[in-house]
């Protein structure tokens, strides 16, 4: 039974439901019902049919004769939003390193020094979530609120894949270098550096992936 509060109800579904599929809980061809779902999540039909639809919306299943079929991200969507995010995260980390405020990059590094700690656990789980929190500090404090509207999705949407990416020691190992370089960076203000520190770092995950090169 979920625990609903202040979100209303078919948010929360949703955003449940959104989540387990960009997790990978509900794996790509899985047929799903209305039915199975509200057992599951302990709600009625009407929020679960209201976030079937919005995750129609979503591209992430649709509807067949056996019932509603999980489509998620395919690496073909990955591959795209990964060449989306080269070409615009450039901007995101010029504006951050021109925008930052001393607390941005104190945020920043405390990020960075946390998936170092947790590196050493080997901790997946919180390394991927201090992963999107890098990227998110970075879109937050770039000065662009169509950039980090633009990006902060597609990052989200992608952690199937970064999980992947970090599932292997020396894949997260030099992931965690990677965002250590780009800090250093930007704790520089050299923005030219900052941006190509990023663009291998999206580049090599894009490997690390879908490949399982360890790079």
């Amino acid at each position: 039974m979920m625990d609903y509060k202040t979100v209303s109800l078919s948010d929360q579904v949703f955003e449940h439901l959104e989540t387990d599929i960009l997790s990978g809980k509900y794996r790509r061809g899985e047929i799903v019902t209305e039915l199975q779902l509200c057992s599951e999540l302990g709600v009625s039909r009407t929020p679960v049919r209201e976030a079937l639809r919005r995750l129609f919306q979503e591209h992430l299943i649709e509807d067949t004769p056996k019932g509603t079929m999980i489509l998620g991200i395919t690496p073909k969507d990955y591959l795209d939003m990964s060449e989306i995010r080269l070409r615009i995260e450039e901007l995101a980390v010029r504006g951050f390193v021109e925008h930052a405020t001393a607390d941005d990059i104190k945020e920043l590094n405390e990020a960075v020094d946390f998936q170092e700690f947790y590196l050493t656990r080997g901790d997946v789980d919180h390394l991927r979530s201090l992963d999107g929190q890098f990227h998110e500090i970075i879109y937050a404090g770039c000065g662009s609120r169509v950039l980090q509207d633009t990006l902060a999705p597609l990052h989200k949407k992608i952690q199937q894949y970064r999980h992947n990416a970090l599932q292997a020691p020396l894949r997260a190992k030099n992931s965690v270098m990677e965002h250590k370089a780009i800090l250093d960076a930007i704790v520089a203000r050299d923005a030219d550096r900052a941006v190509e520190g990023m663009k291998r770092h999206i580049g090599n995950a894009m490997q690390r992936a879908l490949t399982g090169q360890e790079k």
